[in-house]
């Protein structure tokens, strides 16, 4: 008698109440498990309904419809003589649990809820779920009456159990029993269990694949035993991508493994153990044994079969159909976030664009970091599908057909298939620079997107006129001796008048091209400007969706020039070198006059350690100053100013955040009030408990200076000079092997507000400083080796000139001007 297990993991990208399509979708998977000799599938969280029904699980339709499906599972000729389990949502007794249901041969074995709920991040799942709270207890649950008479079965254990086979055990954890302090999967291995089954739900965000890998490894290394992790990929229907990652370990090491991004629906690895290998490891471990043999055990629900010994049905699976994969497990390569940026987004837009019914997207193209960044990961999305056709995909196919409305398109070039999907529009006024024009019209050619360059002037000054006709009065900008008010309510008509024109053109474009259906308008703006509400409300900022909306402008960079070399696309050094600009001010003598971090009054570095210690640290205006300020290395009072500067402007612009565009979720400092940062939006600007404590702190701060710094003759004491940075803020190279780099502000969420080690002059010891808008951001490109970016600004470009001017409320605040509350 053998002790090889054949086991498949599923990764399936399902869709929130699509029942149709997520039967057919775990149908697939389960004829490919067969296919691949399996005898044991499992599959992602709420497979059978979709992860994000929200609200819909309050329904009891979605109850129906997921017992429905079961029965249709159950039934399917492929899923007879192996067992299987799926995801979804049960009732017992009037309460909703998150369940895995496992089946053999058209008879439900157990119901296993979901013990530990998930309330962090983007997950709400008391909301619609309880926890099961009866640890290793089980009741029986009845049957809804149509399922009992067609599977001549009334009752089911529900509750705490495992699955007992002839040659082994199965127990369950459900996503987030993995992360929790107190596994499950500690307790079930000492119980005996030998396979721990994971049905997962986990989503995407930058840096986070190692953690997911890790904690599979960990799992299956202290306490032995199998450990199959099976999870979502894809947009099914929310603003999250789920990651994929699907993985089997073993005694510590994993065995087989599937990707984190790509296009397919259905993607099934399979991987083959030894029971003895598990066996001998547990047996070896003395101090596990010593535990084992005190350990309660678990209600085993008995089942009369062998994994190890039921016949497999090896068959090949039609060409052109997914195919189980078997890769093997090694050093798990990690994705660089410049990557990440370049596939999951671009998967992201794909899930909604075919999902939608769209022909397509449009994209106001500015030639600037944040929109040429949109208009590159469409791109990648094409070169995404053209590789996904070429691989025998034919739903990527079929999808790509029904998208352009021609049945017999074959994607075969990624430059065409772009110039299908993405239209792309340059809408210039009088205050566009000629270089902003042409690096637009230059990348749209390296990408071959169908691109428009209009001027918009003639649509502002109508709208202005409308405003003289009613009020006498004509505004003025500040270099015409404007007042901000003035200056602000001038640069917002012209960025809200090519948000009303881009939907315009998104509504008609595939009418004037002889195509049926309309474009999805791309926004642009990236999480820091979000964050410090740097956009005008109801400006190209608003659209139908937003890919860069969860990632930072260091990241973007980096992905920019990412792509320049991987995608071939000359045009993006100048685009990163260019400092970024709103052009909504006159010109003066045809050259940029404005900028963004000049206009922020903060670098966007600075943006994103003051987002990570806002939300990650849970950081208030008085804690983030003293954080800030016992990092040392910089003036406090210059400190003071900024947290201050900051957290005004955030007050201000925070209701911007509830009209948010749907954006893809990345960063973990996301400002996103939908769902992942939840804040009120009404605030009191000026914050003046809160800023007079940092008032405070800081004078306390300068007695202590002034007592310790004292010369013994009473005079003033100057502090020496910072030398300069031995290396850029933003600097860093991260390998692809490592996950969690410790230096640079690109790839970790240490301190990034002061960046770069300095050399103390006194005990030469290593200090640091607040990074500054004048120091250089470094991106590796090709040809020269690194391009140096927005190094050697003058002051008026860069954020190196910031002053008390930009803290007050009036005038420095796209969009919504304010006096002191």
């Amino acid at each position: 008698m053998g002790h090889t297990v054949r086991v498949a993991v599923a990764t399936l990208n399902q869709w929130a109440m699509d029942f149709q399509g997520n039967l057919e979708r775990i149908l697939r998977s389960i004829e490919i498990a067969v296919a691949g000799g399996a005898t044991y599938r499992t599959g992602p969280e709420l497979e059978v309904s979709g992860y994000s029904c929200e609200d819909h699980f309050h329904e009891p339709d979605t109850y129906l419809h997921c017992w429905e499906v079961l029965l249709e599972l159950m039934r399917a000729p492929a899923a007879q003589n192996m067992l299987i389990d799926v995801g979804m949502p049960v009732q017992h007794r009037n309460v909703a649990y998150n369940c895995r249901v496992a089946f053999y041969n058209e008879r439900i074995v157990l119901v296993r809820p979901k013990m530990i709920m998930c309330d962090d991040g983007n997950y709400r799942e008391t909301r619609w779920f309880s926890p099961w709270t009866k640890e290793r207890q089980t009741e029986e649950l009845q049957l809804p009456r149509f399922v009992a008479l067609a599977l001549g079965q009334e009752t089911v254990p529900i509750g705490d159990a495992v699955i007992a086979t002839r040659d082994t055990c199965l127990g369950y954890e459900i996503c987030e029993e993995l992360w929790n302090p107190r596994s499950k999967h500690i307790d079930m291995s000492l119980a005996g269990v030998e396979i721990i089954v994971n049905g997962s739900g986990s989503y995407m965000q930058l840096r986070k694949a190692h953690i997911t890998t890790d904690l599979i490894r960990n799992a299956s290394y202290k306490a032995g035993g199998a450990y199959l992790f099976s999870n979502l990929r894809g947009c099914d229907g929310q603003r999250v991508y789920f990651n994929g990652c699907s993985a089997v370990a073993l005694n510590g090491q994993v065995v087989a493994r599937g990707r984190q991004f790509a296009l397919g629906e259905v993607e099934v690895t399979v991987a083959a153990f030894d029971l003895q290998d598990i066996r001998a490891y547990r047996g070896a471990l003395r101090s596990r044994s010593s535990l084992a043999a005190s350990t309660p055990t678990y209600p085993r629900i008995q089942l009369p079969i062998e994994l190890a010994g039921l016949a497999a049905n090896w068959h090949t699976t039609p060409a052109g159909e997914p195919q189980a994969t078997t890769t093997q497990g090694g050093e798990w390569s990690y994705h660089r976030p410049e990557e990440e940026i370049a596939l999951g987004p671009a998967c992201w837009l794909w899930d909604y664009l075919r999902r939608s019914g769209q022909g397509g997207f449009f994209l106001p193209l500015s030639g600037g970091v944040d929109s040429s960044s949109t208009a590159i990961i469409v791109y990648s999305m094409c070169r995404l599908v053209v590789e996904a056709v070429a691989g025998g995909d034919r739903q990527v196919r079929d999808d790509c057909r029904k998208i352009l409305a021609d049945p017999d398109y074959l994607p075969t070039d990624a430059g065409d298939l772009c110039g299908r999907l993405l239209f792309t529009c340059y809408m210039g006024t009088e205050n566009s620079s000629q270089e902003t024009r042409r690096r637009a019209s230059t990348l749209a050619a390296q990408i071959r997107s169908h691109h428009l360059d209009i001027g918009i002037d003639t649509a502002v000054s109508a709208l202005l006129g409308v405003f003289r006709l009613a009020t006498g009065q004509t505004p003025r900008f500040r270099t015409d001796g404007g007042c901000p008010r003035q200056n602000l309510a001038l640069q917002n008509i012209q960025a809200r008048t090519r948000m009303v024109l881009a939907y315009l053109f998104a509504q008609l474009m595939l009418w004037v091209r002889g195509r049926p259906g309309g474009l999805l308008v791309l926004g642009s703006a990236n999480v820091d400007e979000a964050l410090r509400g740097y956009m005008t409300k109801y400006d190209c900022s608003s659209a139908d969706v937003n890919p860069i909306g969860g990632i930072s402008k260091v990241d973007l960079r980096r992905f920019l020039a990412y792509a320049q070399r991987e995608f071939s696309l000359p045009v993006v050094a100048e685009i990163v070198q260019a400092p970024p600009t709103a052009e909504l001010e006159p010109l003066v003598d045809g050259a940029i006059a404005q900028t963004d971090e000049q206009d922020m009054g903060l670098t966007y570095a600075e943006l994103g350690e003051f987002g990570r210690l806002r939300k990650q640290a849970f950081c208030g205006p008085f804690s983030m100053f003293c954080k800030l300020a016992a990092a040392g290395g910089r003036d406090p009072a210059e400190i003071a100013d900024k947290v201050k500067h900051f957290f005004r402007c955030y007050a201000i612009n925070r209701h911007k955040m509830t009209v948010l565009t749907p954006s893809y979720h990345a960063e973990s400092y996301s400002p996103d009030d939908n769902r992942f940062d939840h804040r009120p939006f009404l605030y009191r600007a000026n914050w003046t408990w809160q800023f007079r404590a940092i008032d405070a702190e800081l004078e306390q701060l300068a007695r202590h200076h002034h007592l310790h710094h004292t010369p013994p003759n009473g005079s003033t004491a100057v502090p020496p000079p910072l030398p300069p940075p031995s290396r850029p803020a933003d600097e860093h190279d991260s390998s692809p092997h490592d996950p969690s780099p410790t230096t640079g502000t690109g790839d970790h969420h240490g301190t990034l507000f002061f960046a770069g080690p300095h050399t103390g002059s006194a005990n030469n010891t290593t200090t640091t400083t607040m990074s500054g808008a004048a120091s250089a951001h470094h991106l590796y490109l090709p040809g020269d080796g690194q391009l140096t970016v927005a190094a050697g600004l003058p002051k008026s470009q860069s954020s190196g000139g910031y002053s008390r001017m930009h803290s007050s409320v009036m005038g420095k605040i796209k969009d919504r001007t304010g006096v002191p509350v």
